[in-house]
C-alpha cells in the first residue's frame, strides 16, 4: 500500500517535479502548481498503479483551498513526479473518489 505522507512531504519541501505533460495539462485546465500542492497536502490516494510504465504511481484526490476538486497522478518517492492533473468528471466519478461502472 502506498503512503500519502511521503508524497505530502515532497510537496511541503517543494521537491515535486512536474512532467512536460503535466505542465501542458495544467495550463489547458487552468490549474497552477500551488493548487496541485494544496491537493496533495489535503488529499488521499484513491488508486494505486504499482506497475505503471515509468515506475509506481498513484491517483491522489483532494481539494484546493478554494474547494476545487482535483485529481493528481504522481509517482511515489524517492522522486515525486506529477504526471497529469485534472478535475474529475462527475459523470465518471462517484463523490470524486470512485470510478462509476
Amino acid at each position: 500500500m502506498m503512503d500519502i505522507v511521503a508524497i505530502q512531504n515532497a510537496a511541503r519541501e517543494h521537491t515535486v517535479f512536474f512532467t512536460d505533460h503535466a505542465v501542458r495539462q495544467m495550463a489547458k485546465r487552468n490549474i497552477d502548481d500551488i493548487e496541485v500542492c494544496e491537493v496533495i497536502l489535503a488529499g488521499e490516494i484513491i488508486e494505486e498503479y504499482p506497475e505503471d510504465k515509468y515506475g509506481p504511481s498513484c491517483l491522489v484526490y483532494g481539494q484546493t483551498l478554494k474547494e476545487r476538486h482535483v485529481h493528481v497522478v504522481c509517482s511515489v518517492p524517492p522522486r515525486v513526479r506529477v504526471v497529469t492533473v485534472y478535475e474529475p468528471d462527475p459523470q465518471e466519478w462517484a463523490e470524486y473518489k470512485r470510478r462509476k461502472s
